[in-house]
């Protein structure tokens, strides 16, 4: 019997070992998709103690909180921060073989070296040890530690940016770069939230936005300004995508409906959310960027909690839209007008994983390995089995060896670890092929292939 989180973990042959070891586990990140604040970057905040670090924020540790039966006091109420510290090391137990459990556990071994499994009786010590080594692990020292070489935060158009100034004038040795989020530019649902954010993004460009011209003209000014910032990467939450089809006059009556808080109709609220998409993957690809659409999560199920605590609090699904034919013809219109920038898809519901995979290869062109990409394990699916089969998934309808490799698409500077976690799963795949006589033990070129995903295809790809 192998022992728990031993150096070995997950690696289950010798061929793995060695892919892991002399291959992928020194190899940078570059992390191009996350949540992280840039703000505590800029000021490399010092967190008060391993609560604020590890659970403040974090909606996957919250959702297996309240479905062990923890009141939402100790876990995004009032409770001091050992109280909810102590209720997620009650919990942790009780999330074996889900991936919580190796996440934790990682986190805790890396980087406060800490291999006590964590529990109600160990609360206090752990808590206690993580506390004494804070003071080291401010926000750049944990991004150095982990070998982060560049991220990509998710910052609105709205946004001011001073916080990628900031770090921009004081550099790290880290390239922090925003990436382009402009949902809520689309989000005309709801009249009244839309309106408010207008008013931000008006007196950020500097633009009136009294039409939908001129809200083209706002966002492309952002563009433009993020463009200075260093941005090179866009990217928008979708429910499913669908053929764009229509005109600009339609556009423009949909607007004043949406701003006159008249009700659309959910045609009319799709048309223009892939109209608004398809403007901008065309900016997109003017300047270069990469675009990146996530696709399929059902969202802010729990209305209470929504308005008690708001969006992103770990209340989502899997959602269940048809993808295909509308995925198809957004970026076949792109490709018709020379527009298709490279673009990666990442899917949150494995019945979709062979869609996924099969429709990157229709607008590969022959310009870059790999131009169209089909993400990582996303959300729901960034766990052992869900990594799996999206890499089997890909390796028999692409090219894994083409693959950008991970992300972590996470709120926690503890998450780096999930790039491990992914590279020991990703050896072990291999690794199980050439011992059983499925892969030959190429180690030159295998481990090339393993280096290529877990870093140098990215690094290609970006160009950050």
């Amino acid at each position: 019997m192998k022992p728990f989180l031993s150096e070995d973990f997950l690696l289950q042959t010798d061929t793995a070992r060695q892919l892991y070891f002399d291959h992928a586990a020194n190899m940078p990140i570059i992390d191009y998709h996350n949540h992280l604040p840039p703000d505590e970057i800029a000021a490399n905040k010092q967190f008060n103690n391993i609560t604020e670090l590890w659970l403040k924020g974090d909606h996957y540790k919250w959702r297996a909180m309240r479905s062990n039966g923890i009141n939402e006091e100790r876990i995004t109420g009032n409770a001091d921060d050992f109280e909810k510290f102590k209720a997620w090391a009650e919990t942790t137990p009780y999330t074996m073989r889900n991936p919580l459990y190796h996440w934790s556990h990682l986190e805790l071994k890396k980087p406060f070296g800490i291999t006590q499994l964590l529990n109600e009786d160990s609360a206090a010590s752990i808590y206690a040890a993580c506390n004494e080594q804070l003071p080291k692990y401010t926000t750049q020292a944990l991004l150095k530690y982990f070998k982060v070489e560049a991220l990509c935060t998710t910052d609105d158009p709205a946004d001011e940016l001073i916080h990628h100034k900031k770090i921009r004038e004081a550099p790290f040795g880290i390239k922090v770069l925003p990436a382009f989020r402009p949902d809520k530019a689309m989000a005309v649902d709801d009249a009244e939230a839309y309106k408010n954010y207008l008013q931000k993004l008006s007196a950020i460009s500097g633009i009136e936005i009294n039409s939908y011209d001129s809200l083209l003209e706002a966002l492309h000014k952002r563009h433009d300004v993020f463009h200075e910032a260093g941005c090179r990467v866009s990217d928008h939450g979708l429910d499913t995508f669908q053929k764009v089809d229509g005109t600009m006059q339609e556009l423009e009556n949909i607007f004043s409906k949406a701003i006159a808080g008249k009700p659309l109709s959910k045609e009319e609220s799709m048309f223009f959310k892939m109209a608004t998409l398809y403007f901008i993957c065309t900016w997109n690809h003017e300047k270069g960027w990469v675009q990146q659409f996530h696709v399929g999560a059902l969202r802010n199920n729990n209305t209470r909690l929504l308005k008690r605590i708001g969006a992103d609090v770990g209340v989502d699904s899997m959602g269940d839209w048809p993808v295909a034919e509308g995925m198809s013809a957004f970026f076949d219109k792109l490709d018709k007008d020379d527009k298709l920038a490279k673009t990666i898809i990442y899917n949150n519901n494995p019945m979709y994983n062979e869609v996924f995979a099969t429709m990157i290869g229709n607008f590969q062109d022959g310009s870059i390995p790999g131009k169209i990409q089909y993400g990582s394990g996303w959300w729901f699916l960034d766990q052992k089995d869900g990594m799996e089969k999206q890499m089997n998934t890909l390796s028999n309808m692409g090219l894994l060896s083409r693959f950008i490799g991970m992300i972590t698409d996470s709120r926690s500077f503890l998450s780096f670890s999930r790039h491990e976690y992914f590279r020991r799963i990703l050896c072990n795949l291999i690794g199980n092929d050439v011992e059983n006589g499925e892969l030959p033990a190429d180690i030159k070129w295998l481990g090339k292939m393993v280096e290529d995903i877990c870093y140098n295809n990215a690094r290609d790809y970006f160009k950050l």
